[in-house]
């Protein structure tokens, strides 16, 4: 695939959303709960994962298509989440990412580290 100029905007959009601090940690949990999952749940399992932040991005997810949300009209109520086709599709990249982040976590400490000793002041 070659980057021209041109799509530029549309990688930076998409970017930006996918590339945020738990959009991909989202998608690969929701793919470890098939069919779907409830959000306390989803909330429970990703540790560190704020409720707004959690709410806010299955709705960014929602709203690009990648996840589906279900209310079932019920007292408490209940919304469960699953992954869409297209959310579906997304899933070998997001557990590329994820692998080579976990291989090479180590490495990349390293780097930083040594990058900080370098520049401190």
């Amino acid at each position: 695939m070659d980057c021209e100029s041109h799509n530029v905007p549309v990688l930076q959009k998409l970017f930006s959303k996918l590339g945020s601090k738990w959009s991909l940690l989202i998608l690969i949990f929701l793919e470890q709960n098939p069919p779907h999952i409830r959000f306390t749940e989803l909330k429970r399992q990703i540790k560190g994962v704020s409720q707004k932040m959690l709410a806010q991005t299955l709705k960014e997810l929602e709203r690009d298509g990648l996840v589906a949300r279900q209310m079932h009209a019920e007292i408490p109520p209940r919304v469960e989440y699953s992954l869409t086709e297209l959310g579906k599709s997304l899933l070998p990249v997001a557990r590329g990412f994820a692998e080579w982040a976990l291989k090479n976590e180590t490495v990349i400490e390293q780097k930083r580290e040594e990058f900080d000793l370098r520049f401190a002041d």
